[in-house]
């Protein structure tokens, strides 16, 4: 059976971006059992609260929740394990100096299927402060307004 080269998005952390300024994003293989890969496929993970953490040259994902398998019985595991993910050694020592040194956060962004492995976008954030957020959605609600009225004035030209 051929692999497609499409990516399937399974799960989103629409928080982090809010939360965060995204400076890089990198691509990450995980690392996982069975079960959690049958369970990802139906869409059971929730990205919200996790965060990533660079320990003894490897990178792991904490908080990650992966739903049990319903059909896994004794090989699901527990929902919350920190997941490896599957770095170049450059990324990860270069990652690890920037989280130490500038006060980066590694956040996971999102996850796909891209051929027939799960992937994980990995965003090297700075964190936001609240004025930060509020000039966003100021912004975000100016071109909502412009777009409306752009809608309108090509609408009534007709």
């Amino acid at each position: 059976m051929p692999k497609s080269d499409a990516e399937k998005m399974i799960a989103q952390n629409k928080k982090a971006r809010h939360d965060y300024f995204v400076e890089e994003t990198y691509e990450a293989g995980m690392a996982l059992r069975g079960t959690e890969v049958k369970s990802m496929r139906l869409g059971r993970v929730n990205l919200k609260e996790s965060y990533a953490l660079v320990q003894g040259g490897e990178v792991f994902v904490h908080a990650m929740h992966i739903s049990a398998y319903e059909q896994g019985n004794q090989f699901n595991t527990d929902p919350l394990r920190p997941k490896k993910l599957l770095l170049h050694a450059s990324e990860i020592r270069k990652l690890g100096e920037l989280v130490k040194r500038q006060g980066y956060a590694l956040i996971p962004l999102q996850v796909y299927l891209k051929g027939g492995r799960m992937k994980l976008l990995l965003g090297l954030c700075k964190g936001k402060k609240f004025y930060d957020k509020r000039d966003d959605m100021a912004e975000k609600d100016a071109q909502r307004h412009m777009q409306r009225a752009l809608r309108e004035q090509t609408r009534g030209a007709q």
